[in-house]
């Protein structure tokens, strides 16, 4: 009788979509249409707007060197001329006339494209966002305009002497697959980039299998799902995984530690940047959580490693973190160092690490409240819909949405044991990459032209 039932229920659901309902907070509704577009509604009447988020797996983990940082262009070309409002002005246009906020995001794992206006002009801005992520035309002299837009951000960036270490770090860390984590680009790639180069990333990409619909706020869950299908229901996806087609290459594991030093005229402090390969969601998911936990311990005032670094004068600011990722995750600790004792500060963190396994680093108390801090960050993210729906997307690329709604349930699950693991694991007696950004009069008075024996010298 079970499988009788079933069988009926399965032909009782309506053909345009297939359900994906996993266990779900009460105004969440994951559903998947025919053509692989998974559609999250999370309802929210509150307020009497709604925000449509559209996400596709994109970003700089799909870059070959070639498309150092075209996902992120391609990201400002959704908020131009398409078939349907076939130039900027006309986008400008229609924007103007639906009240409409937009913004879009581009990250190593996921490019998102979001778009906030008045609950009763849901199915306009349905029709808003379908027609840019469908079909946009790239015109030649829309690029012309947009290319150094972009790069400019780049160059923002560079206005920033710490940019550099980043920078320098990434290459070390990452290697020949260092496009795959540089958000930002190469601005010989960007400056020169093509409509033909468009196409190429939309045509790999941008299919309905391969990204997520949400729409939250003052809205209705069937509603949503109705015009969702009438409207995207007919979006061709493509007859592969693109990570199969083009699957990501894997990052190649640090073979030694490096040690490295950069130098920039506009460096004010001495900093320092300590990074690990670390944990990732395709293998290691429960380290992410202890990452996570560790993290926090360590980075409040109470912790061992804040009292001896930063009570004791040895530096102004220490913290640590991680990153989830999909495709490794980097942990990286910043360190900004007294000027007048950058040795003995670096060796003190050093000294730390090597007591980060031990039973007694830090209390139990200390373990809960992180738990309990982070439970309570969680919470406090979720007060405005409109923005935390971009974690959940976040999620949703770099992980799986079921991996969002139970974060704090697993936090809560994390012990000294899983700490230890992961520091094990990943952190000590690990290779890393070390750099410390110098401006020249500081390197000369340190007298230091190599990290490592600098810091080895007694």
């Amino acid at each position: 009788m079970i499988k009788l039932k079933l069988m009926i229920w399965a032909f009782l659901i309506p053909p345009f979509f297939i359900s994906a309902q996993e266990i779900l907070p009460n105004n969440f509704f994951l559903e998947k249409l025919d053509n692989g577009l998974e559609v999250l509604t999370i309802e929210d009447n509150t307020v009497p707007l709604a925000t449509i988020e559209i996400t596709v797996r994109n970003g700089a983990y799909t870059e070959s060197p070639e498309f150092d940082g075209l996902s992120h262009l391609y990201e400002h070309m959704f908020f131009k001329a398409n078939k349907d409002m076939p130039s900027q002005e006309a986008y400008m246009e229609r924007v103007k006339e639906l009240g409409i906020s937009f913004n879009g995001t581009t990250s190593g794992e996921r490019v998102n494209y979001f778009v906030t206006l008045s609950s009763q002009k849901l199915e306009e801005g349905l029709q808003f966002m379908n027609s840019a992520i469908r079909y946009p035309l790239f015109l030649k002299e829309e690029m012309i305009k947009e290319n150094p837009v972009v790069d400019g951000e780049f160059q923002r960036n560079e206005s920033n002497p710490v940019f550099y270490l980043l920078q320098e770090n990434a290459h070390q860390m990452w290697g020949d697959l260092f496009s795959r984590k540089n958000v930002i680009g190469d601005h010989e790639v960007i400056l020169n980039a093509t409509t033909e180069k468009m196409k190429a990333i939309q045509n790999k990409y941008y299919y309905p299998n391969n990204s997520i619909i949400v729409v939250a706020g003052n809205v209705s869950h069937k509603d949503i799902l109705n015009k969702v299908k009438n409207i995207y229901g007919d979006w061709k996806p493509s007859d592969y995984d693109p990570f199969e087609k083009y699957p990501i290459p894997e990052f190649k594991p640090l073979e030694k530690s490096t040690y490295f030093i950069t130098e920039n005229e506009n460096a004010t402090t001495p900093i320092m940047l300590m990074s690990w390969h670390g944990p990732d969601t395709r293998n290691d998911i429960p380290s992410t959580y202890a990452a996570d936990v560790f993290s926090y311990i360590v980075s409040q005032r109470s912790s061992k490693l804040q009292k001896e670094l930063i009570d004791s004068g040895l530096a102004y600011n220490v913290g640590v973190n991680y990153s989830t990722n999909k495709y490794v995750g980097p942990i990286q600790v910043f360190l900004v160092p007294n000027p007048t004792k950058v040795k003995e500060a670096i060796n003190k963190l050093e000294e730390h690490i090597e007591m980060w396994d031990s039973d007694d680093y830090f209390s139990e108390e200390q373990l809960e409240t992180a738990k309990k801090m982070l439970s309570i960050r969680d919470a406090y993210s979720k007060e405005q819909t409109s923005n935390f729906l971009h974690t959940v997307t976040y999620w949703w690329a770099s992980a799986s949405i079921d991996y969002y709604t139970n974060y704090v349930e697993n936090l809560q699950k994390v012990t000294r044991e899983d700490i230890k693991k992961y520091v094990q694991t990943y952190i000590k007696n690990k290779p890393k990459v070390v750099g410390l950004l110098l401006s020249p009069s500081m390197k000369a008075q340190m007298k230091v032209e190599s990290l490592e024996q600098y810091l080895t010298n007694k």
